[in-house]
């Protein structure tokens, strides 16, 4: 058995997956609410009619976690953990959508559509997929393989990937995901979170009497604007690192998947105030403000580092207090751009679409952290995001057929199979 032979079975079931993908978006999984059991039971289903044992962890009841492993005929090698997740975005008001949120229909131009299409069902079923080509030809590989099809990533994956990390068996040498981040891209490295809320209480009074009090409401703005100091910090980061991302090609690789302007930021820490909430009535002067700021922390740089710099700025606002939200608060997770798994990656997407993709971190966070944190190298390749958690979100048939067979032939070079 060759890696040739292997595409040649993907695409001989190439009906087959696009089935599997339909069954999977069809069952709804939005998180919240978190209830994931119907798309489960897809997964299992799938796993079952192909004699895969697999077994459900399942700490909260309706968020079950799929998982599955094998030891290869010769055991004596890398354990690699292929990771994805159940749960999707909520749908919100349907009446936006041009098709059934839940239809999983594939329309003339190849586009399969449903809500967690791209984010990331046709990632998670392409390593399902995968796992189960893998299983049937594990006489020919080295090692072992796990897979991990969680849920409750959406809301942090305390109950998902974190939860099931506990037990080292579900860490392995290296951790594979499809999250969608493109065609042209390797994910090696994520952006931390640093979520904060800060309050603002002043005496109040009438609006006709602002010598009797200051206003909550301005106090913050000025607070707000002062925030801005945060992204002025410089991460700490290696020479070669930094030389490799300011690199012209990997700049534009950045900006082509993930908009203009996003290299640019890619090593500085944003602030955004997402929310904010001040005031009773119009002729009143607010004696409350309350606003929640988003802090995206680059590789490299601490939570710790950040807090110093506003500590600073609060001792000038004593109306202020500041608490971290730390269930939402995750630090900035990498792996190395020049890991083995890496090049095996590149060289097998090429193959497969003719492009041979560049490494790059991402903006936003993945379960991939949670094995980071455990110095489990992990890396996520995957289908566009395209209209990723907006309404009428739908993914392309081709690039899920190839990222489906980029983590078969990936997975079965690292794992030791004949090229």
């Amino acid at each position: 058995m060759k890696a040739a032979d292997l595409i040649k079975a993907i695409d001989a079931d190439r009906d087959a997956h696009i089935a599997f993908l339909q069954a999977f978006v069809q069952a709804p999984s939005p998180n919240p609410p978190g209830d994931t059991r119907a798309a489960a039971e897809v997964i299992t289903n799938y796993l079952t009619e192909r004699g895969i044992d697999s077994r459900v962890i399942a700490p909260r009841p309706q968020m079950p976690n799929i998982i599955s492993d094998f030891v290869c005929s010769n055991g004596e090698g890398p354990r690699l953990v292929l990771n994805g997740h159940i749960d999707v975005f909520p749908v919100g008001d349907s009446d936006g959508w041009k098709r059934d949120p839940w239809s999983g229909e594939v329309d003339s131009h190849g586009q399969l559509h449903g809500r967690g299409t791209c984010d990331m069902k046709a990632g998670t079923a392409a390593s399902i997929i995968a796992y189960a080509y893998l299983h049937h030809h594990r006489q020919h590989l080295k090692g072992s393989l796990g897979l991990t099809a969680v849920s409750d990533e959406e809301t942090g994956g305390r109950w998902g990937s974190r939860y099931l990390l506990d037990d080292p068996r579900w860490r392995g040498d290296c951790m594979l995901n499809a999250e969608p981040g493109g065609l042209g891209t390797i994910r090696f490295a994520e952006k931390g979170t640093l979520r904060l809320t800060f309050t603002v209480r002043t005496a109040g009074a009438h609006g006709a009497y602002p010598n009797r009090s200051g206003s909550a409401v301005k106090i913050a703005a000025r607070l707000i604007t002062e925030l801005a100091e945060v992204e002025n910090i410089q991460p700490d980061l290696p020479s070669s690192l930094v030389k490799y991302l300011k690199r012209p090609e990997v700049h534009k690789a950045i900006d082509g998947t993930m908009g203009a302007g996003a290299a640019a930021i890619m090593l500085k820490p944003t602030v955004n105030v997402g929310t904010i909430h001040g005031g009773l009535k119009v002729n009143m002067i607010p004696d409350r403000c309350v606003f929640e700021a988003d802090i995206r922390l680059p590789i490299g740089l601490k939570a710790s580092d950040v807090m110093k710099i506003i500590d600073k700025i609060l001792k000038k606002y004593p109306e202020v207090e500041v608490s971290v939200q730390e269930a939402a608060s995750n630090p900035a997770s990498s792996s190395s751009h020049e890991h083995r798994m890496v090049d095996i990656i590149a060289r097998t997407a090429k193959t497969v679409t003719g492009d041979r993709p560049l490494a790059i971190p991402s903006l936003g966070a993945t379960d991939c952290k949670h094995w980071r944190y455990k110095n489990v190298p992990a890396y996520v390749y995957g289908v566009s995001p395209g209209r990723m958690a907006m309404t009428d979100e739908s993914v392309s048939v081709d690039e899920f057929i190839a990222v489906l067979k980029t983590h078969v032939l990936s997975a079965w070079e690292y794992l030791g199979g004949v090229l």
